[in-house]
């Protein structure tokens, strides 16, 4: 079931792309259109095409966003005023659509106990057409709409799959492993604070650099979390485990590569600076990583 909910996703991206295409208000139509066909294509031929196919169209679609083809259209909205007027007669309820997705997504997932993503896209279906039913617009409104926030958030839309799949690598290439070993060349041997420090400061930095705190755990606890705080210094597990993951969400906070934290919001409300969220989490992410850092020190050993 999970592979239909791939190639329904597939199916709405390549409807957004014959959309791009058609739209002769963006001048970079022919780039925004392929960079979705492309993407489209992926999700439902993904399970079908060679490996090397695949890397191929990731590099196009990597090609596509770094030369700056893709751009903003035209997609015929019903424009602010009568979004404001429908907001004021639904209020609260507008929120109700929302909503469905995430509960919908746990209970799917509590009652079936299939993946969570198959309730993720069951859920959204049911959001779309409770929202359709509340507002009374139509699904061609709705796929305008849909294809407008997209073109908003660009390639960034796609960040978290590359993420993941970064993640993955460096894992597997054992950069844990090296993380490990330069750090015991830099830090005196047995010096906690600082091996704490590197951890902590170790997760922030590979999260900002790769964007998913799930990717940067793998590595920096398989480096230093894992050989130096908790075999090592006799560390809590549970304590160093968890405050680390929280370190890197502080990591989280500073960077663009989160895209679904910070881009994707700036995109949503219409800022002007794209990096304004960033630019206001900042120094308080630097102070709850000098808080975790403290609190790992006097917790877990």
């Amino acid at each position: 079931m999970l592979e239909y909910i791939y190639q329904a996703t597939g199916l709405l991206l390549i409807a957004f792309a014959v959309q791009s295409f058609s739209d002769t208000g963006n001048e970079k139509r022919i780039g925004t259109g392929l960079f979705w066909l492309i993407y489209g294509l992926s999700f439902c031929l993904g399970e079908f095409i060679p490996d090397w196919i695949t890397g191929i169209m990731v590099l196009a679609l990597t090609i596509i966003a770094s030369a700056g083809f893709m751009g903003i259209g035209t997609y015929n909205g019903t424009g602010d005023d009568f979004a404001n007027k429908q907001a004021k007669t639904f209020g609260n309820r507008l929120f109700l659509p929302a909503l469905i997705v995430p509960i919908g997504t746990i209970l799917w997932n509590t009652l079936t106990g299939t993946s969570a993503l198959i309730g993720l896209g069951v859920s959204s279906v049911v959001a779309l057409i409770a929202a359709m039913w509340l507002t009374k617009c139509s699904p061609k409104q709705s796929s305008q709409e849909g294809r407008r926030l997209l073109d908003t958030i660009g390639w960034a839309a796609i960040l978290s799959q590359f993420l993941a799949a970064l993640g993955y690598l460096f894992n597997q290439a054992g950069i844990g492993e090296t993380v490990s070993h330069i750090v015991q060349l830099i830090i005196p041997d047995g010096s906690l604070l600082i091996y704490v420090m590197a951890y902590t400061c170790g997760m922030a930095l590979f999260t900002i650099i790769m964007g998913n705190a799930f990717a940067a755990f793998a590595v920096i606890t398989t480096g230093i979390g894992l050989p130096l705080l908790i075999i090592g210094q006799n560390g809590n597990p549970a304590i160093v485990g968890v405050i680390g993951m929280l370190s890197g969400y502080c990591g989280t906070l500073m960077t663009p590569m989160a895209a679904n934290f910070n881009i994707v919001p700036a995109a949503l409300l219409e800022l002007e600076n794209k990096n304004h969220v960033i630019i206001v989490q900042f120094f308080p992410g630097l102070v709850m990583l000098a808080i975790n850092t403290s609190l790992m020190y006097f917790l877990a050993f």
